[in-house]
Protein backbone atom coordinates (compact mmCIF):
# COMPACT_ATOMS: atom_id res chain seq x y z
CA UNK A 1 0.00 0.00 0.00
CA UNK A 2 0.95 3.45 -1.14
CA UNK A 3 0.20 6.62 0.34
CA UNK A 4 -0.89 7.88 -2.78
CA UNK A 5 -3.87 5.01 -2.17
CA UNK A 6 -5.47 7.30 0.19
CA UNK A 7 -5.58 10.07 -1.72
CA UNK A 8 -9.16 12.09 -2.78
CA UNK A 9 -8.09 12.44 -6.26
CA UNK A 10 -10.87 14.07 -8.94
CA UNK A 11 -11.37 16.08 -12.22
CA UNK A 12 -10.63 19.49 -11.28
CA UNK A 13 -12.30 22.37 -13.05
CA UNK A 14 -10.80 23.79 -16.14
CA UNK A 15 -10.98 27.44 -16.19
CA UNK A 16 -10.76 29.31 -19.10
CA UNK A 17 -7.31 30.57 -20.47
CA UNK A 18 -5.17 33.46 -18.77
CA UNK A 19 -3.06 34.18 -22.11
CA UNK A 20 0.30 35.65 -21.11
CA UNK A 21 0.17 37.77 -24.45
CA UNK A 22 0.78 41.45 -24.70
CA UNK A 23 -2.66 43.33 -26.17
CA UNK A 24 -4.80 40.47 -26.45
CA UNK A 25 -8.50 40.59 -26.90
CA UNK A 26 -10.13 38.52 -23.90
CA UNK A 27 -13.55 37.26 -24.30
CA UNK A 28 -13.30 33.79 -22.49
CA UNK A 29 -13.89 34.54 -19.20
CA UNK A 30 -16.99 36.52 -18.75
CA UNK A 31 -15.51 39.52 -17.25
CA UNK A 32 -17.02 43.08 -17.34
CA UNK A 33 -14.39 44.72 -19.77
CA UNK A 34 -15.23 48.17 -17.80
CA UNK A 35 -13.56 49.33 -14.47
CA UNK A 36 -15.15 49.07 -10.75
CA UNK A 37 -17.63 52.29 -9.12
CA UNK A 38 -15.46 55.04 -9.29
CA UNK A 39 -15.19 54.88 -5.29
CA UNK A 40 -13.43 51.52 -5.12
CA UNK A 41 -10.03 53.11 -6.56
CA UNK A 42 -10.67 56.26 -4.02
CA UNK A 43 -11.52 53.84 -1.31
CA UNK A 44 -8.68 51.35 -2.21
CA UNK A 45 -6.18 54.85 -2.30
CA UNK A 46 -7.19 55.90 1.21
CA UNK A 47 -7.37 52.21 2.86
CA UNK A 48 -5.23 52.15 5.73
CA UNK A 49 -2.82 49.13 5.23
CA UNK A 50 -1.99 48.95 8.91
CA UNK A 51 -5.15 47.07 9.55
CA UNK A 52 -3.89 44.34 7.75
CA UNK A 53 -2.10 43.04 10.71
CA UNK A 54 -5.36 41.92 11.61
CA UNK A 55 -7.71 39.38 10.93
CA UNK A 56 -10.90 40.64 8.88
CA UNK A 57 -14.42 40.59 10.22
CA UNK A 58 -15.19 36.85 10.15
CA UNK A 59 -18.98 37.96 9.85
CA UNK A 60 -18.01 40.80 6.85
CA UNK A 61 -20.29 43.18 8.53
CA UNK A 62 -19.45 46.61 6.21
CA UNK A 63 -19.91 43.82 2.99
CA UNK A 64 -22.71 41.78 4.66
CA UNK A 65 -24.97 45.11 5.32
CA UNK A 66 -24.27 46.62 2.63
CA UNK A 67 -26.16 44.18 0.84
CA UNK A 68 -29.08 44.02 2.89
CA UNK A 69 -29.49 47.25 2.88
CA UNK A 70 -29.42 47.38 -1.51
CA UNK A 71 -31.70 43.89 -1.59
CA UNK A 72 -34.30 45.12 1.34
CA UNK A 73 -33.16 41.88 3.63
CA UNK A 74 -31.73 41.32 7.48
CA UNK A 75 -28.09 41.00 7.52
CA UNK A 76 -28.45 37.44 8.80
CA UNK A 77 -30.09 36.73 5.21
CA UNK A 78 -26.94 37.23 3.50
CA UNK A 79 -23.71 34.65 3.23
CA UNK A 80 -20.44 35.84 1.94
CA UNK A 81 -17.72 33.52 0.33
CA UNK A 82 -14.97 34.34 -2.11
CA UNK A 83 -16.19 34.39 -5.28
CA UNK A 84 -19.67 32.32 -6.02
CA UNK A 85 -17.74 29.45 -6.57
CA UNK A 86 -16.66 29.42 -2.88
CA UNK A 87 -20.50 29.77 -2.13
CA UNK A 88 -21.70 27.21 -4.12
CA UNK A 89 -18.82 24.72 -2.84
CA UNK A 90 -19.96 25.88 0.81
CA UNK A 91 -23.87 24.96 -0.44
CA UNK A 92 -23.02 21.94 -1.75
CA UNK A 93 -20.84 20.54 1.36
CA UNK A 94 -23.43 22.19 3.70
CA UNK A 95 -27.43 20.89 1.87
CA UNK A 96 -26.48 18.43 -0.61
CA UNK A 97 -25.87 15.22 1.91
CA UNK A 98 -29.10 12.78 1.51
CA UNK A 99 -27.27 10.15 -0.35
CA UNK A 100 -30.04 11.06 -3.15
CA UNK A 101 -28.58 12.02 -6.37
CA UNK A 102 -28.56 15.82 -6.62
CA UNK A 103 -30.00 17.25 -10.10
CA UNK A 104 -28.55 19.98 -12.51
CA UNK A 105 -28.38 20.40 -16.57
CA UNK A 106 -26.70 18.14 -18.80
CA UNK A 107 -25.56 21.54 -20.10
CA UNK A 108 -24.33 24.12 -17.67
CA UNK A 109 -22.13 25.01 -15.23
CA UNK A 110 -19.12 22.90 -15.68
CA UNK A 111 -18.20 22.94 -11.79
CA UNK A 112 -21.24 21.33 -10.51
CA UNK A 113 -20.23 17.96 -11.43
CA UNK A 114 -16.71 18.52 -10.27
CA UNK A 115 -17.95 19.49 -6.70
CA UNK A 116 -20.29 16.83 -6.80
CA UNK A 117 -17.67 14.20 -7.42
CA UNK A 118 -15.34 15.87 -4.60
CA UNK A 119 -17.91 16.06 -1.80
CA UNK A 120 -18.90 12.19 -3.71
CA UNK A 121 -22.16 13.61 -3.41
CA UNK A 122 -24.35 10.93 -6.18
CA UNK A 123 -25.48 13.06 -9.00
CA UNK A 124 -27.93 13.48 -12.12
CA UNK A 125 -28.12 15.52 -15.77
CA UNK A 126 -31.65 16.76 -16.64
CA UNK A 127 -31.26 17.21 -20.40
CA UNK A 128 -32.02 20.58 -21.68
CA UNK A 129 -34.49 20.89 -24.88
CA UNK A 130 -33.56 21.56 -28.16
CA UNK A 131 -34.09 24.76 -27.19
CA UNK A 132 -31.23 25.13 -24.45
CA UNK A 133 -34.37 25.24 -22.18
CA UNK A 134 -35.10 23.80 -18.93
CA UNK A 135 -37.61 21.01 -18.74
CA UNK A 136 -39.32 21.17 -15.53
CA UNK A 137 -41.18 18.31 -15.61
CA UNK A 138 -37.38 16.64 -15.41
CA UNK A 139 -36.94 17.71 -11.64
CA UNK A 140 -39.84 16.16 -10.21
CA UNK A 141 -38.04 13.08 -10.08
CA UNK A 142 -36.82 11.49 -6.68
CA UNK A 143 -33.30 14.16 -5.58
CA UNK A 144 -31.41 15.96 -2.62
CA UNK A 145 -31.29 18.96 -4.41
CA UNK A 146 -31.19 20.94 -7.08
CA UNK A 147 -29.06 23.41 -9.02
CA UNK A 148 -29.29 25.29 -11.65
CA UNK A 149 -28.23 29.04 -13.24
CA UNK A 150 -30.69 31.61 -14.53
CA UNK A 151 -29.72 32.61 -17.36
CA UNK A 152 -27.87 29.36 -17.82
CA UNK A 153 -24.15 29.18 -18.94
CA UNK A 154 -22.85 28.44 -21.35
CA UNK A 155 -26.02 29.12 -23.43
CA UNK A 156 -26.65 32.20 -22.23
CA UNK A 157 -30.73 31.33 -21.75
CA UNK A 158 -33.02 32.86 -19.23
CA UNK A 159 -36.01 31.13 -17.80
CA UNK A 160 -38.95 32.57 -16.07
CA UNK A 161 -39.42 33.24 -13.06
CA UNK A 162 -42.81 30.62 -13.07
CA UNK A 163 -40.26 27.93 -14.49
CA UNK A 164 -37.65 28.81 -11.51
CA UNK A 165 -41.13 28.39 -8.98
CA UNK A 166 -42.51 24.99 -10.72
CA UNK A 167 -39.37 23.22 -10.00
CA UNK A 168 -39.55 25.27 -6.30
CA UNK A 169 -43.19 24.12 -5.79
CA UNK A 170 -42.19 20.20 -6.78
CA UNK A 171 -39.11 20.02 -4.92
CA UNK A 172 -40.13 21.42 -0.97
CA UNK A 173 -38.03 18.86 0.78
CA UNK A 174 -34.51 19.72 -0.79
CA UNK A 175 -32.59 22.81 -1.15
CA UNK A 176 -32.88 24.31 -4.80
CA UNK A 177 -30.40 26.68 -5.47
CA UNK A 178 -30.58 29.53 -8.28
CA UNK A 179 -26.90 30.26 -9.14
CA UNK A 180 -27.91 34.07 -10.58
CA UNK A 181 -24.20 35.23 -11.81
CA UNK A 182 -25.64 36.88 -14.83
CA UNK A 183 -29.24 37.86 -13.42
CA UNK A 184 -28.30 41.80 -13.39
CA UNK A 185 -27.67 41.14 -17.65
CA UNK A 186 -31.41 40.72 -18.03
CA UNK A 187 -33.96 38.97 -16.33
CA UNK A 188 -36.17 38.82 -13.03
CA UNK A 189 -34.44 37.47 -10.15
CA UNK A 190 -35.71 34.28 -7.84
CA UNK A 191 -35.46 36.81 -4.94
CA UNK A 192 -39.50 37.40 -4.88
CA UNK A 193 -39.50 34.22 -3.93
CA UNK A 194 -37.58 33.91 -0.49
CA UNK A 195 -40.27 34.38 1.49
CA UNK A 196 -42.47 31.74 -0.37
CA UNK A 197 -39.83 28.94 -0.73
CA UNK A 198 -37.44 28.56 2.83
CA UNK A 199 -35.76 25.70 0.47
CA UNK A 200 -34.64 28.40 -2.06
CA UNK A 201 -30.45 29.77 -2.09
CA UNK A 202 -29.97 32.69 -4.57
CA UNK A 203 -26.58 32.97 -5.30
CA UNK A 204 -24.60 36.04 -6.81
CA UNK A 205 -20.96 37.49 -7.82
CA UNK A 206 -19.20 41.11 -8.06
CA UNK A 207 -17.06 39.61 -10.68
CA UNK A 208 -19.81 40.29 -13.83
CA UNK A 209 -21.81 43.19 -13.33
CA UNK A 210 -19.61 44.53 -10.52
CA UNK A 211 -16.28 44.45 -12.39
CA UNK A 212 -14.62 42.90 -9.54
CA UNK A 213 -13.36 39.56 -10.70
CA UNK A 214 -9.76 40.51 -8.87
CA UNK A 215 -11.15 40.43 -5.33
CA UNK A 216 -13.14 37.27 -5.29
CA UNK A 217 -16.16 38.58 -4.19
CA UNK A 218 -19.50 35.49 -4.12
CA UNK A 219 -22.83 35.68 -1.90
CA UNK A 220 -25.82 33.83 -1.52
CA UNK A 221 -29.17 34.65 -0.04
CA UNK A 222 -32.08 33.17 1.96
CA UNK A 223 -33.90 32.39 4.63
CA UNK A 224 -32.16 33.13 7.95
CA UNK A 225 -31.71 29.31 8.99
CA UNK A 226 -30.44 28.39 5.74
CA UNK A 227 -27.50 31.07 6.10
CA UNK A 228 -27.02 29.73 9.92
CA UNK A 229 -26.22 26.11 8.25
CA UNK A 230 -24.16 27.64 5.99
CA UNK A 231 -22.09 29.83 8.36
CA UNK A 232 -22.09 26.72 10.67
CA UNK A 233 -20.07 24.20 7.79
CA UNK A 234 -17.90 27.52 6.67
CA UNK A 235 -16.90 28.57 10.17
CA UNK A 236 -15.75 24.91 10.78
CA UNK A 237 -13.66 25.11 7.97
CA UNK A 238 -12.17 28.54 7.93
CA UNK A 239 -13.29 31.24 9.91
CA UNK A 240 -11.72 34.61 7.76
CA UNK A 241 -12.42 33.44 4.45
CA UNK A 242 -12.65 37.07 2.74
CA UNK A 243 -10.14 39.60 3.36
CA UNK A 244 -10.74 43.00 4.73
CA UNK A 245 -9.97 45.22 1.39
CA UNK A 246 -12.23 42.85 -0.30
CA UNK A 247 -15.11 43.29 2.09
CA UNK A 248 -14.28 47.90 2.05
CA UNK A 249 -13.95 47.94 -2.17
CA UNK A 250 -17.33 45.42 -2.59
CA UNK A 251 -19.12 47.63 0.06
CA UNK A 252 -18.12 51.05 -1.73
CA UNK A 253 -19.55 49.37 -5.35
CA UNK A 254 -22.59 48.42 -3.96
CA UNK A 255 -23.03 51.73 -3.21
CA UNK A 256 -22.89 53.21 -6.37
CA UNK A 257 -25.98 51.86 -8.02
CA UNK A 258 -25.99 55.01 -11.18
CA UNK A 259 -22.54 53.86 -12.00
CA UNK A 260 -23.73 50.36 -11.48
CA UNK A 261 -26.77 51.21 -14.05
CA UNK A 262 -24.68 52.50 -16.63
CA UNK A 263 -22.27 49.97 -16.74
CA UNK A 264 -25.14 47.15 -17.07
CA UNK A 265 -26.40 48.96 -19.75
CA UNK A 266 -23.67 49.67 -21.77
CA UNK A 267 -23.26 45.83 -21.74
CA UNK A 268 -26.15 44.83 -22.89
CA UNK A 269 -26.70 47.32 -25.47
CA UNK A 270 -23.02 46.14 -27.01
CA UNK A 271 -24.81 42.58 -26.92
CA UNK A 272 -27.75 43.89 -28.75
CA UNK A 273 -25.57 44.82 -31.20
CA UNK A 274 -23.38 41.89 -31.49
CA UNK A 275 -26.10 39.66 -31.83
CA UNK A 276 -27.27 41.35 -35.16
CA UNK A 277 -24.03 41.48 -36.61
CA UNK A 278 -23.54 37.83 -35.91
CA UNK A 279 -26.37 36.82 -37.76
CA UNK A 280 -25.72 38.74 -40.61
CA UNK A 281 -22.28 36.95 -40.64
CA UNK A 282 -24.46 33.20 -40.40
CA UNK A 283 -24.14 32.56 -37.19
CA UNK A 284 -27.26 31.41 -35.08
CA UNK A 285 -27.44 31.46 -31.20
CA UNK A 286 -30.44 31.51 -28.08
CA UNK A 287 -31.36 34.94 -27.32
CA UNK A 288 -28.68 35.42 -24.60
CA UNK A 289 -29.45 37.52 -21.79
CA UNK A 290 -26.00 37.20 -20.06
CA UNK A 291 -23.07 38.87 -20.38
CA UNK A 292 -21.70 36.64 -23.15
CA UNK A 293 -23.34 34.95 -26.38
CA UNK A 294 -23.56 30.98 -27.41
CA UNK A 295 -22.55 30.80 -31.14
CA UNK A 296 -22.45 28.10 -33.82
CA UNK A 297 -21.71 29.00 -37.66
CA UNK A 298 -23.89 27.37 -40.46
CA UNK A 299 -21.04 26.53 -42.42
CA UNK A 300 -17.52 26.67 -40.17
CA UNK A 301 -16.95 24.77 -37.36
CA UNK A 302 -16.69 26.03 -33.89
CA UNK A 303 -13.12 24.13 -33.42
CA UNK A 304 -11.80 25.72 -36.24
CA UNK A 305 -12.77 29.58 -35.52
CA UNK A 306 -11.75 29.10 -31.80
CA UNK A 307 -7.89 28.15 -33.46
CA UNK A 308 -8.06 31.23 -35.57
CA UNK A 309 -9.39 34.05 -33.42
CA UNK A 310 -6.61 32.72 -30.95
CA UNK A 311 -3.84 32.77 -33.49
CA UNK A 312 -4.83 36.35 -33.98
CA UNK A 313 -4.94 37.05 -30.30
CA UNK A 314 -8.77 37.11 -29.59
CA UNK A 315 -9.66 34.56 -26.75
CA UNK A 316 -13.18 32.87 -26.66
CA UNK A 317 -14.67 29.58 -25.18
CA UNK A 318 -14.74 26.10 -26.56
CA UNK A 319 -15.31 22.70 -25.07
CA UNK A 320 -15.10 19.87 -26.55
CA UNK A 321 -17.97 18.51 -25.28
CA UNK A 322 -21.42 16.33 -26.42
CA UNK A 323 -23.99 18.42 -27.95
CA UNK A 324 -22.02 21.89 -27.80
CA UNK A 325 -18.71 20.68 -29.53
CA UNK A 326 -19.41 22.50 -32.26
CA UNK A 327 -20.42 26.12 -30.31
CA UNK A 328 -18.18 28.95 -28.96
CA UNK A 329 -18.74 31.64 -25.84
CA UNK A 330 -18.03 34.80 -26.50
CA UNK A 331 -17.68 37.23 -23.99
CA UNK A 332 -19.26 40.64 -24.53
CA UNK A 333 -16.35 42.75 -24.32
CA UNK A 334 -16.05 46.66 -24.73
CA UNK A 335 -17.56 48.29 -28.02
CA UNK A 336 -14.00 48.17 -29.76
CA UNK A 337 -13.31 45.19 -28.43
CA UNK A 338 -16.23 43.76 -30.10
CA UNK A 339 -15.79 45.88 -33.14
CA UNK A 340 -12.00 43.63 -33.52
CA UNK A 341 -14.11 40.47 -33.39
CA UNK A 342 -16.62 41.38 -35.90
CA UNK A 343 -13.72 43.02 -38.03
CA UNK A 344 -11.70 39.83 -37.73
CA UNK A 345 -14.82 37.46 -38.39
CA UNK A 346 -15.97 39.20 -41.49
CA UNK A 347 -12.74 38.84 -43.07
CA UNK A 348 -12.23 35.61 -42.35
CA UNK A 349 -15.56 34.32 -42.69
CA UNK A 350 -15.42 35.48 -46.55
CA UNK A 351 -12.39 33.89 -47.21
CA UNK A 352 -13.32 30.46 -46.15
Amino acid sequence: MTWEENVRSCVPYVAGEQPDRPDVIKLNTNECPYPPAPGVARAAADMDCKQLKRYPDQHTRILGDALAAYYHLKPSQIFMGVGSDDVLSMAFLTFFHSGKPILFPDVTYSFYDVWADLYRIPYKTCALDENWRICPQAYRQPNGGIVFPNPNAPTGVLESLDTVEEILKANRDAVVIVDEAYIDFGGESALSLLEKYEQLLVVRTFSKSRSLAGLRIGFAMGNEKLIRYLNDVKFSVNSYTMNSPAQILGAEAVKDEAYFRETVGRVVATREKVKRELRELGFSFPDGQGNFLFVSHKRVPAAEIFAVLKEAGIYVRYWNKPRISDCLRITVGSEEEMESLMAFLKKYLENT
